[in-house]
C-alpha cells in the first residue's frame, strides 16, 4: 500500500521542496543568522519535493526574504533522524511534521513553544482553523503553525452503484445496518477471489471517524486516552464486520493492495471498489488519472444523521537549538498567509489550464485563504467531480481533530496497533482496545 505521506506529496503538492540552494536539513545546522533578522541560513527537515503549489510558496518566501539562504531537504519527516539531530546539537531551523505528533515532541522538549515569537512576528492565529490550532496547542502553549487541512468524505463508484440498483443515500453512514447491506450488495467475488470491495471502512486509519460517528473521541479534552470506551469498541466491531462480510481481512487487504491508486487503471476505472471514505486531495489524483470516471460522493454522517469529518494535516515547528528562529518564524508566517495561498492557487490554476483539467481545491488551515481561493478558482457545477469538491469544502467547516496530547504519538500508536490486532484476529476488539488504553495511559502518565 502506498503511504499516506507519498499520497500527500503527490497530490497536495505542499510538502515541498527540493533544495533550492543546497541540500540541508538535519545535520546542516545553520550556524548563523540567528541574530540577523531577515537574513542568515534557514534549514529544514520534513519537506518533500515541491510541485506547483509548493514552489509558488517557496518563491513567495524568497521574494519576501531574499537574504535568507535556504537549505531545504528533500526527504519526508524521519523521527529518529530528527531526534538524533536535536540531541547532537545539529537541529534544523524548522521541522515539518504531522500535527498529531506535536504533543509528544513538545512533552519531550525537542520543539519550542511559539507564543512569543508568533506575537513578535505579527502572526494572527485567528486566521487558522480552530481544530488545527487546537492540535498544536499543548498545555495552553502553541507549538506549531498549521498548514494543510485534510478532511474525509465518501467517494463512490457511480457505475457500481447503478449496476447494483442503489442510490447514494444507501451509502449513508447514519444507518449502520443499511450500510452493511449496501456493502454486501456492492461486493463482488468469485469463490474466494475478490473482484470488487463494496465498502472499505479504511481501517485502521479512520477509526477516529467511526468512533466519532458513534459519539466518542479517542482522546479526552485533557489529552488523556479514551481508547476502551464502549462506544469506540462498538464502532470498531462494526467496521470490522464490514470487512468480515467482504472476504475477511487477509483477502480484503491483499486485494486492496493491488489497486493502482494513482494510475489510469485505478480501482474506480477497473470497478474494483464501490465506495470508501477518503481525503479530499485524492480528487486531484482522480481528475488527472481518470477524468471520465463516474465519480460520486456523499458526506460522512454520525448515527443521528449529522455530517462529520475527521481532519488532520501538517505543521511547522521550531526545534530545540534552532539556529535562526527569526527566519524560521518568518517562514511559517509567509508559508501560511492568505496572500501566499493565493499565489499557490494561481500556480495551480496555471497547471490546470496547461493540462486542461479542473481546479479541485486547496484545503488549508487558513480559513480566509480557502474562501478566497475557492471564490477565484473553483468552478461550481453538477458533475461528480465538482460535487465532490463542494463536499470537501463543506466538511472543512465542521471537521474535528483528535485532541492534542502530550502523549499524542504514543496514543496513536496504541490504538492503531490495537486495530491491527483485531483485524488480524489476534484479539477481539474489546480486548485489543483495553490493552491499548493501558499502554496509552502509561505513556500519558509518564509524559512531562
Amino acid at each position: 500500500m502506498v503511504s499516506r505521506r507519498r499520497f500527500l506529496a503527490g497530490s497536495i503538492g505542499a510538502l515541498a521542496l527540493a533544495s533550492t540552494n543546497a541540500c540541508g536539513g538535519v545535520g546542516a545546522k545553520s550556524n548563523g543568522g540567528g541574530n540577523k533578522v531577515g537574513g542568515g541560513v534557514l534549514s529544514t527537515q520534513g519537506f518533500g519535493k515541491p510541485d506547483d503549489v509548493g514552489q509558488a510558496r517557496i518563491d513567495a518566501f524568497k521574494s519576501a526574504y531574499p537574504k535568507v539562504e535556504l537549505r531545504l531537504n528533500e526527504g519526508d519527516f524521519d523521527p529518529q533522524q530528527f531526534l538524533s539531530a536535536v540531541s547532537s546539537g545539529n537541529a534544523p531551523d524548522l521541522v515539518y511534521l504531522d500535527r498529531d505528533l506535536v504533543g509528544s515532541y513538545a512533552a519531550q522538549g525537542v520543539i519550542q513553544p511559539l507564543d512569543d515569537r508568533i506575537a513578535s512576528a505579527g502572526i494572527d492565529t485567528g486566521t487558522y482553523r480552530k481544530a488545527a490550532l487546537d492540535e498544536v496547542t499543548i498545555g495552553g502553549k502553541i507549538y506549531g503553525v498549521p498548514e494543510f487541512y485534510s478532511t474525509r468524505n465518501i467517494l463512490v463508484n457511480g457505475k457500481a452503484l447503478d449496476e447494483a440498483g442503489l442510490a447514494l443515500s444507501d451509502l449513508s453512514t447514519t444507518d449502520w445496518d443499511k450500510l452493511h447491506t449496501t456493502a454486501v450488495k456492492l461486493y463482488k467475488a468469485g469463490g474466494r477471489k475478490i473482484s470488487r470491495i463494496g465498502f472499505d471502512p479504511k481501517l485502521p486509519e479512520f477509526l477516529p471517524l467511526w468512533a466519532k460517528a458513534n459519539g466518542a473521541d479517542l482522546v479526552n479534552p485533557d489529552g488523556s486516552p479514551n481508547l476502551d470506551d464502549a462506544r469506540i469498541v462498538e464502532a470498531l466491531t462494526y467496521a470490522l464486520s464490514l470487512i468480515d462480510e467482504q472476504g475477511g481481512w487477509s483477502r480484503f487487504k491483499a486485494f486492496r493492495d493491488t489497486w493502482d491508486l494513482f494510475g489510469s487503471g485505478n480501482q474506480f476505472v477497473k470497478d474494483q471498489a464501490g465506495a470508501f471514505p477518503w481525503e479530499g486531495w485524492y480528487i486531484n489524483v482522480l481528475v488527472q488519472a481518470s477524468p471520465k470516471v463516474d465519480l460520486r460522493s456523499i458526506l460522512f454522517t454520525d448515527r443521528h444523521g449529522k455530517p462529520i469529518s475527521f481532519e488532520n494535516g501538517s505543521a511547522w515547528c521550531l526545534p530545540k537549538g534552532a539556529g535562526n528562529p527569526e527566519a524560521a518564524v518568518n517562514w511559517m508566517k509567509v508559508m501560511t498567509s492568505t496572500d501566499t495561498w493565493l499565489r499557490a492557487g494561481a500556480a495551480r490554476q496555471a497547471t490546470v489550464e496547461k493540462n486542461k483539467t479542473m481546479f479541485t481545491g486547496l484545503w488549508t488551515a487558513n480559513t480566509d485563504a480557502d474562501v478566497k481561493v475557492k471564490a477565484k478558482y473553483v468552478k461550481g457545477g453538477q458533475t461528480g467531480f465538482q460535487q465532490a469538491v463542494e463536499h470537501y469544502y463543506a466538511s472543512t467547516e465542521y471537521a474535528f481533530a483528535v485532541t492534542g496530547s502530550k502523549a499524542g504519538s504514543e496514543i496513536k500508536s496504541a490504538w492503531q496497533e490495537a486495530v491491527n490486532r483485531a483485524l488480524s484476529g489476534q484479539q477481539k476488539p474489546g480486548a485489543a482496545m483495553k490493552q491499548a488504553q493501558a499502554e496509552a495511559s502509561k505513556a500519558f502518565e509518564a509524559a512531562k
